[in-house]
């Protein structure tokens, strides 16, 4: 199965056996006893096979139900100017559950997330396991001259970065500790995200001192574990972040008022970080599919493009559940019916360059089919009855994500809603664009274009790729549009494009534009003028493949309805107004997305908070 499972197989062992020394019980606003220790703390950390139990068991955290794996995963990001949540309706929003988190419409009473399981709280559960592992390995690890345990010091302080940044990108300002809780400590407010954000980039300078770059250690052989690239990847993911826009408790939305945290501070941090990374070529591009292929295949072998994933275990992580293409029913390549919870915004495909290789991998204008002829399958040793299905035509509305695709794995899911792929947090590529993105506002884009070329040469054809950056490179504006064009082509449907619009003060603006876009592609005016209304497809001598004509700019239905009389193609329509309708296009947000740019802090932490917290500041 080519698959390196030992970290999965760890993660699922510690699944079982928890933490010895660490029991939790989340009762108020977000951790309210103290934890207790059912083995010495001097034990633990004095001995590393020990010790990095406590650190990898902060990852339990990420991976339990309601946390990354079904929450977070699945429902932060949606919905921007590229990608949203399929099926969204706003004659049925406010809908109190899935629609209302990913619509601009979250109340403190949400059914998805409204109880002491959830995301917002396995987040401080994981921040409590890393706040004990790092006393302990300060205390005990001897880390001055241990450098495995220096090392496990620095995962865990980049583990508990991660939860603190999720926690601010979900519902801004939080309550922040950093120490294992007491009951001085038991009940806090919100704190300022400057402060976080400070705390965090300090946290990770140190890191970097500890762990090692990506396969120069038996550790950092693998994109499960913490590297050296990756605590500088994030450094400058945050610096970016902390640089730039956000709402704020006032109701503003602003920059930092911290000097420490202005955007030439923070893009000069971008920059050294991602330069660090880029020469020291630990990790390569390759294509862009391979990056996603070996993503399903569960290649986590280090030095590739692919710089950190969330493990998870085989039966644990819904990421094909929700980014995949649907599969409608237990077929040839899985036993899940499952896909296509996500998926990009029809004008997405269109708006990529017909000769960009990241069109057809991102977008997918297919699912595959509830019927088939009966077959059988044979996975370790197990045969399975199932059906083999073909791809189907979906509606124009409802287009999957073709990043990750059940097709692409080597083994069989069996499990009901688990896949078991991981997710990546970080790849080469955002390094790439962050350098490129704070090499312009520093030095102009003369010196930016550099970091951009690469992203471009794999994409497109040579030709097309010195048109751009001719386009792009005229000045420091027009450097700075084709970033944000950039990235919405390289990273849609990978959770990056609202904290990127957020920081751009972009939000509200994008997604108004957006709309009017799908109002133009409806009616085949503006820039989706010369596309056909219709559609012609056709299965390929394989019984499987779709075959389609019409998805390009300047098909047209006279072409088409040729195909149709000689080549044994069907007609669909495809795009109008009753085909993308206003109640799919006004669910893209169903308030000013710049007012709710955050979760509120769930009900139930709001009432056990002893008066320490509220959601006064989102208007609750």
């Amino acid at each position: 199965m080519g698959k390196e499972k030992n970290m999965k197989k760890y993660i699922q062992k510690l699944s079982i056996i928890a933490l010895a020394f660490c029991t939790i019980v989340m009762t108020s606003c977000d951790m309210d006893s103290e934890t207790k220790s059912s083995l010495d703390s001097s034990s633990i950390f004095a001995q590393y096979s020990l010790a990095e139990n406590a650190v990898l068991g902060i990852l339990q955290s990420f991976g339990e139900t309601n946390s990354y794996r079904g929450r977070f995963i699945p429902y932060y990001g949606m919905n921007t100017d590229v990608e949203w949540i399929n099926g969204g309706d706003a004659t049925k929003i406010p809908d109190g559950d899935k629609y209302d988190l990913c619509a601009y419409n979250p109340t403190p009473t949400n059914t998805q997330m409204n109880n002491t399981t959830n995301a917002y709280a396995k987040f401080y559960e994981g921040i409590e396991r890393a706040n004990m592992a790092i006393k302990g390995l300060r205390q005990y690890g001897n880390i001055e001259s241990n450098t495995d345990m220096a090392s496990l010091l620095g995962e865990a302080i980049t583990l508990r970065t991660i939860l603190y940044f999720d926690l601010i990108k979900g519902w801004g300002d939080v309550p922040a500790r950093w120490e294992p809780i007491s009951t001085q400590t038991m009940y806090q407010g919100r704190t300022d995200r400057d402060s976080i954000y400070v705390h965090l980039l300090d946290d990770l300078k140190e890191a970097e001192d500890y762990v090692a770059w990506p396969n120069a250690s038996s550790t950092t052989s693998t994109t499960e574990r913490v590297s050296k690239a990756f605590v500088k990847a994030l450094r400058a993911r945050i610096a970016l972040c902390a640089g730039g826009y956000s709402q704020r408790a006032d109701g503003t939305i602003r920059l930092s008022n911290l000097s420490a945290l202005s955007p030439a501070n923070m893009y000069a941090i971008a920059k050294d970080e991602c330069e660090d990374i880029i020469k020291q070529g630990c990790n390569k591009l390759g294509t862009f599919e391979e990056n996603f292929r070996k993503l399903c295949q569960d290649n986590v072998t280090a030095g590739g493009e692919s710089i950190y994933e969330i493990p998870f275990s085989d039966g644990r992580g819904r990421v094909l559940y929700t980014w995949g293409i649907q599969h409608n029913t237990k077929d040839q390549y899985t036993f899940q019916a499952k896909g296509g919870v996500n998926g990009p915004l029809p004008t997405l495909f269109y708006d990529y360059d017909v000769e960009d290789v990241r069109r057809d991998i991102t977008c997918v204008p297919y699912d595959w089919s509830s019927t088939g002829t009966d077959t059988t399958i044979t996975s370790n040793n197990i045969t399975y009855k199932v059906k083999k299905t073909h791809q189907q035509l979906r509606s124009i509305y409802k287009w999957c994500f073709g990043k990750l695709r059940y097709e692409w794995m080597n083994r069989y899911v069996t499990s009901t809603n688990d896949d078991g792929i991981n997710f990546q947090y970080m790849r080469l590529a955002d390094v790439y664009l962050m350098a490129a993105e704070a090499e312009n506002y520093l030095n102009g884009p003369t010196a930016a274009a550099p970091y951009m070329r690469p992203i471009l040469e794999r994409a497109l054809p040579a030709a097309k790729v010195s048109m751009l950056l001719a386009k792009y490179t005229a000045n420091k504006d027009a450097f700075q549009k084709g970033i944000v064009e950039q990235r919405a082509f390289e990273f849609a449907g990978e959770q990056l494009r609202k904290e990127d619009l957020i920081r751009w003060n972009m939000l509200s603006t994008s997604l108004a534009a957006e709309k009017e876009k799908l109002d133009q592609l409806r009616n085949l005016s503006g820039d989706y003028a010369d596309l056909p209304a219709n559609l012609y497809t056709k299965l390929a001598s394989d019984g499987v493949t779709l075959v389609i004509y019409g998805l390009n700019h300047g098909d047209t239905d006279e072409e088409g309805a040729k195909l149709v009389a000689n080549e044994g193609y069907e007609k669909a329509a495809w795009i109008s107004p009753t085909k993308l309708e206003d109640k799919y296009i006004n669910a893209l947000y169903y308030n000013n997305p710049d007012k709710y740019q955050y979760w509120p802090i769930w009900q139930t932490f709001i009432d056990s908070s002893n008066g320490m917290l509220d959601n006064s500041w989102l208007g609750y």
